[in-house]
């Protein structure tokens, strides 16, 4: 069999059984199949099952490496097992580890015997992480870069990338630095500080307010002559132009400066939550040679930390207090660890946007509504409903709350994942071409209208 052709489920043919009826002994599965976030165990469940029923062995040979195609990079796993005819696991392979794995069959009793080596199947965030790296040493092998230059702000996205990349590179391959503005903490430099010296790597600070000063100053006071009628005026900056001037100024001037000039390339730091509504910055954050987290939701990328200082290192290179201090892009003054003022609440938006992206029939705004009126939202995305009730006391709150990031979600934010990395895929839908999308206006059926009447009533 070819990789597909062992899937059964809702197919016509069913080709394992087939093969048994027809006098197959033993059944291989030769397939390239890459890796996402829980599919090893369906695999297991799928092939013991094919196993147990057509009563003969099965071998699932996958293979192991990547490959990309300039928007994903994904990874093929291996994890290759043998399944006795009762559906039990003769032996299997670790992931991601190119090997030979030595079973015996004994044609005569028509089953494998001995014992062989059976890798167990890894928790989420040692599975993310074997991916990750994984898929990140390799895809930096074939492009030739062997120096990584990044952001460092004292959050826990860049903090994951920093180890990531020292971990992988060297830490004397890797150069962090930390761009301060007047809205930087000092607790955050602090933390980008000591996570630099935990890694070993190479580290500077470059403030950039004065720059950001005179971008600001340039924009406002360089007068505009409109050529047909001769008036003149000047522009104005609102506080999101401000905010993003700084993004780009970090990005766009400084980082990729950096880069070239100490060898290699830069990372993206966003994560998928940021990449999914467009909380990020064109020729600001949103760029860089690869999105390594950018499949990985918020709460995702904590677990990762954790892992990672617990299983890795063993011992706290990313630093405690990264994972308590409220996120903040700290672009404002309304934005800082102590009080927050990041737009997203990851723990109710991360399960929102990923019911929009990953769900196989993908959420609309009217189910959403749907299950909010019928009180089974926080089932239905897996998150806590107590979290959805102090976040919006009442519906006209959440009903907001779901517009604004739907109309950014399939509206301009679009344009900012065309333009974005490539991404490290590890779920079942990774934004690129693993999720085609289209720049249209954002659109509300006749149900969620109909919907939302009813709730603000």
């Amino acid at each position: 069999m070819i990789c597909e052709d062992g899937w059964t489920e809702n197919y016509h043919l069913n080709v394992p059984q087939t093969l048994a009826d027809n006098g197959a002994e033993i059944l291989f599965n030769l397939s390239c199949s890459p890796y996402s976030l829980g599919k090893n165990k369906k695999r297991n469940k799928l092939f013991s099952a094919q196993a147990k029923e057509a009563g003969v062995p099965l071998v699932y040979c996958n293979n192991v490496g990547i490959q990309n195609n300039g928007k994903n990079v994904f990874t093929y796993d291996g994890f290759s097992t043998a399944y006795n005819a009762d559906g039990t696991v003769s032996a299997s392979a670790e992931m991601y580890e190119d090997t030979i794995l030595e079973c015996t069959w004994d044609t005569e009793a028509g089953h494998f015997v001995g014992e062989g080596s059976i890798a167990a199947l890894p928790q989420e965030p040692e599975s993310i992480y074997k991916s990750l790296r994984y898929g990140t040493e390799k895809f930096l092998h074939q492009c030739g870069i062997k120096k990584m230059t990044i952001g460092l702000s004292g959050g826990i996205d860049s903090a994951i990338t920093a180890a990531m990349y020292a971990d992988i590179l060297g830490a004397e391959n890797v150069l962090l630095i930390n761009l301060p503005s007047v809205y930087n903490s000092e607790t955050t430099k602090n933390i980008a500080y000591n996570l630099a010296k935990n890694l070993g790597a190479n580290y500077a600070v470059i403030p950039i307010s004065h720059s950001c000063e005179h971008t600001e100053e340039q924009l406002t006071s360089t007068p505009i002559t409109n050529m047909a009628s001769g008036i003149t005026f000047n522009l104005e900056l609102s506080n999101i132009v401000k905010e993003n001037i700084q993004a780009r100024d970090r990005g766009a001037r400084i980082i990729a400066a950096a880069s070239a000039a100490f060898g290699g390339a830069f990372s993206c730091n966003s994560n998928k939550a940021e990449i999914t509504v467009g909380y990020c910055t064109f020729y600001g954050d949103i760029c860089g040679a690869l999105a390594m987290i950018g499949d990985l939701w918020k709460h995702q990328v904590y677990a990762l930390g954790r892992y990672m200082n617990e299983a890795i290192f063993k011992r706290e290179v990313i630093p405690e207090e990264i994972f308590t201090i409220r996120p903040s892009a700290e672009l404002a003054s309304t934005q800082t660890v102590g009080t927050g003022g990041d737009p997203l609440i990851y723990e109710y938006h991360d399960y929102l946007l990923a019911s929009f992206v990953e769900n196989w029939h993908k959420t609309t705004p009217a189910d959403i509504l749907r299950w909010y009126k019928a009180g089974t939202l926080a089932q239905e995305l897996g998150c806590s409903e107590e979290v959805i009730a102090n976040a919006f006391p009442t519906p006209a709150e959440f009903i907001a709350d779901l517009e604004r990031w739907w109309k950014l979600f399939a509206g301009f934010s679009v344009a900012k994942r065309i333009q974005a990395p490539p991404i490290m895929s590890i779920t079942k839908r990774a934004f690129g071409y693993d999720h085609r999308e289209a720049q249209l206006t954002p659109y509300f059926s006749r149900e969620y209208y109909k919907l939302k009447e009813e709730l603000l009533k």
